[in-house]
C-alpha cells in the first residue's frame, strides 16, 4: 500500500485517511466534515482546472480545495 497526499488521487480511486496536518479553524472544519484517520475516501471527480476535488465520505459527497487535500495523507486501498 503508498500513502499519498489526498490530491495526487485520480478518479475512482479509493483510500483510508491515514493523517490530517491541518490545525486551527482549518483543521476543525475538515474533521467536523468526517475527514478524520481511518475514514475511507473515494475520489468522484474533479472541476475543470482539477481544483476542487469531489469526494465520496460515507453516504456524501463534499468538495476540498487543492490547497485543503495537500493536508490529508491517505492509504491506497486500490
Amino acid at each position: 500500500m503508498s500513502i499519498i497526499n489526498m490530491r495526487q488521487m485520480k478518479k475512482n480511486q479509493t483510500g483510508v485517511i491515514s493523517s490530517v496536518k491541518a490545525v486551527g479553524a482549518l483543521g476543525l472544519r475538515i474533521r467536523e466534515m468526517g475527514l478524520v484517520p481511518g475514514t475511507k475516501i473515494t475520489i468522484q471527480g474533479r472541476a475543470p482546472l482539477n481544483d476542487p476535488v469531489a469526494l465520496r465520505v460515507g453516504g456524501c459527497t463534499i468538495t476540498l480545495r487543492n490547497n485543503e487535500a495537500d493536508l490529508i495523507t491517505v492509504e491506497l486501498t486500490e
